[in-house]
């Protein structure tokens, strides 16, 4: 299937050294949202949303403390609703959205396609729409959440991929997009596998965050490496599936894997995906 990358939503916090690992401590980071847009033979599927049309129209209920530290740039470009219409489809067409987790940087596009299936684990809806704690209720906002109706969730086991348990996340008729559960981040986060038109593809949500965190010597950014703590909901669970993640990229080079939020991989997907 061909698949577009798409950045969803541009986060621009200050102190580059300790977010992007170069430049200057005085000016500011830049972080994306990738996702993927997935031309099936009967519509589309979007991988990840990032922010959504009502984030940026009322940024204040993805929360101050939010919004001050990540710095969006709130661009009305960047939505995946807007870039779907840019690339000349129906935004209708749009028939399932698959999603690694549902933070607030993930699950905005949920209200931009009503009509969609909503396809995630069921762990992650069900801590969301519980929002037990505060950090779940920092984490998860409610306006993004989908309705439990339209979604089709997912538990753990069934298929194998490249030796990480995974499930069909569009059932036998599309056999080649995989949710493969990576609990750690949050209590139902995934990965997704595609393969695509030029090869196997590895969404890895948030289970790391920098590419050298997959390099065969492991680093990461210092600020990049607190959040990532501070976010986690399973330490042990996180760093297991971080490094079940980094096994993958090492043992199978043929995959391409990124992460969320990682403009160094967004870029070298973009400039491939352009180059063919």
């Amino acid at each position: 299937m061909r698949v577009h990358h798409l950045n969803t939503g541009t986060m621009c916090p200050h102190g580059q050294r300790f977010v992007n690992g170069a430049g200057s401590p005085f000016r500011r980071a830049r972080l994306i949202c990738h996702s993927l847009l997935l031309e099936l033979p009967d519509g589309l599927a979007l991988v990840d949303g990032g922010l959504g049309t009502g984030d940026l129209a009322d940024p204040a209920r993805l929360g101050r403390s939010w919004v001050w530290q990540a710095k969006p740039r709130l661009d009305p470009a960047e939505p995946a609703l807007a870039q779907v219409r840019a690339l000349g489809f129906d935004p209708r067409d749009v028939r399932h959205l698959i999603l690694t987790h549902l933070d607030l940087d993930h699950a905005g596009c949920v209200p931009d396609f009503p009509w969609a299936t909503v396809h995630v684990h069921a762990r992650e809806l069900a801590a969301a729409h519980a929002r037990p704690t505060a950090r779940e209720r920092w984490r998860y906002v409610a306006a993004q959440l989908p309705d439990p109706a339209r979604c089709h969730t997912y538990a753990d086991g069934g298929d194998t991929w490249r030796g990480l348990d995974g499930v069909r996340a569009l059932g036998d008729l599309h056999p080649d997009v995989l949710l493969v559960p990576l609990p750690g981040h949050t209590a139902g986060h995934c990965g997704v596998a595609v393969r695509s038109d030029h090869g196997w593809l590895f969404h890895a949500g948030d289970s790391f965050f920098f590419h050298g965190q997959i390099a065969p010597t492991p680093h990461a950014p210092l600020a990049l490496r607190y959040f990532q703590r501070r976010a986690d909901t399973d330490r042990p669970a996180r760093r297991a599936n971080q490094d079940r993640v980094r096994a993958l990229a090492l043992a199978h080079p043929d995959v391409r894997v990124f992460s969320g939020h990682d403009p160094v991989a967004f870029d070298a997907a973009v400039a491939a995906a352009a180059a063919r």
